[in-house]
């Protein structure tokens, strides 16, 4: 216990101190090439999204949000990025080249005597370090618009921002009363052209993925080796927590569940407040976030190190769902997060189908009924990055396969979760393979 309570102490100091933690960061162009790919989503229009505020309390990291991180790389709070399409000369409008700007917020050099030194856009080298055309203050931005709407009205027709922001009503409010129009004129939703980009990776973010997940191997090692009767799930979390930040990660990609015996049936237990016992299964789902991108492991062992017969027999069901869907996936083909098996492809349906070919209930039922959740989701700068389940997955994309039975009546639940890659050549590669999860594997990792 008293190990857990330094492990959570320090882990306090870390984010309570680390308000602007360091990041691995792509390179300007790569970023870049986002914008540009932006640009031409637009319909001829101007996109603006902004940049999550700085959280009121201390204890609160400050995490970017993740469509203005992906388009930027920027971590610094309370900024907005402008980007103004290309578009043909029309008329008596001339040709308008394509344009990105970077407003930052003006320096509150009090407040950076608790949250650190932060850009603005007198400083000498924000053009160079931001990777952006143009850095102006934030005050110039609904200047900037006004502008560009005042030279051609057919731009204030053509925003593009985030309709759930008061930042954004705001400023097209602003706008429209600034050229004279009765009412504000309606925006478009920035966030469906920038998350259709989001769900394929490039290289340099599935080089970050790639660390996310073996800091995450390395988490779940950890808590392999310490579980044990009479340990308390709360000790098994701050085990977790430790090593995602000794491995870099700044902090889990979602709250960790370590659920034992009947708990093990909750998909989303996060209270992690029993202790566990000899005979029970534990779920543990955790893993970290390394520069922004996410992982997603979940593992099931035995409490004692060793499965019981039925709880092997579970166990071995839910591997073998799991290894039924991976050989069936076919880029541009195969669906996921398809709990209601819609599409007889799915690789929910690979694995319902399994599960009832394979065991039963006490009752004499098979057990697919237990496979209670879809068995998947993209994975990327969120552990639940956007993407249209009616698509097919596609090549570039990042995923969890995830089955799982639950059986409360058994206090048996059973998941495993691995995120993979299905490469230019449609095959699927494992950025969590290191970690075991063959029964006789999960035992022998339990007693290293």
């Amino acid at each position: 216990m008293k190990s857990f309570c330094r492990v959570m102490f320090a882990v306090t100091l870390i984010f309570a101190s680390a308000a602007l933690p360091a990041l691995d960061r792509q390179p300007n162009a790569d970023y870049h090439a986002r914008r540009v790919a932006l640009a031409n989503k637009l319909n001829g229009g101007v996109a603006i999204l902004f940049a999550a505020e700085e959280p009121l309390l201390d204890f609160m990291p400050y995490r970017q949000d993740a469509d203005f991180y992906y388009l930027t790389g920027w971590n610094e709070p309370g900024a907005a990025l402008l980007i103004e399409a290309p578009q043909a000369a029309q008329g008596t409008h001339p040709a308008r080249p394509y344009r990105e700007i970077m407003f930052l917020p003006t320096r509150n050099l009090r407040m950076e005597l608790y949250t650190g030194r932060k850009l603005d856009a007198a400083s000498p080298d924000a053009t160079q370090l931001t990777g952006v055309d143009e850095v102006k203050m934030m005050s110039d931005l609904a200047v900037t618009l006004n502008q560009m709407a005042a030279e051609n009205r057919a731009a204030a027709y053509r925003i593009w921002s985030e309709p759930d922001t008061e930042q954004a009503k705001a400023l097209v409010q602003w706008t429209a009363t600034t050229l004279g129009m009765e009412s504000a004129p309606p925006f478009s939703d920035v966030r469906t052209p920038v998350q259709l980009l989001r769900a394929t990776k490039d290289a340099g973010e599935l080089a970050l993925l790639h660390k996310a997940s073996d800091a995450s191997v390395q988490a779940q090692f950890a808590m392999m080796k310490s579980v044990h009767p009479g340990q308390k799930e709360r000790t098994t979390t701050g085990i977790i927590y430790e090593k995602l930040l000794e491995n870099g990660c700044e902090r889990p990609s979602y709250a960790p569940i370590v659920g034992s015996g009947e708990k093990s049936t909750e998909l989303h237990y996060s209270d992690n407040s029993q202790t566990m016992r000899d005979g029970d299964v534990v779920v543990v789902d955790a893993a970290g976030e390394y520069s922004m991108y996410a992982s997603d492991i979940t593992r099931t062992m035995p409490v004692n190190g060793h499965f019981t017969a039925r709880q092997r027999e579970v166990y071995g069901i839910v591997l073998g769902a799991q290894k039924a869907a991976i050989e069936g996936l076919v880029a541009g083909k195969s669906h996921i997060n398809d709990p209601q098996h819609k599409y007889p492809d799915s690789l929910d349906t690979i694995a319902f189908n399994y599960m009832n070919a394979h065991g039963k209930d006490l009752h004499g039922e098979p057990l697919g009924k237990y496979f209670i959740h879809g068995i998947g989701h993209s994975v990327g700068i969120d552990v639940h990055d956007p993407y249209d389940y009616s698509q097919p997955i596609q090549k570039g994309m990042v995923f969890t396969i995830e089955p799982g039975i639950y059986i409360p009546e058994e206090k048996i639940g059973v998941r495993i979760e691995d995120v993979f890659y299905v490469d230019q050549d449609g095959k699927l590669v494992d950025l969590t393979e290191a970690l075991p999860k063959d029964a006789e594997a999960v035992e022998k990792a339990m007693r290293k």
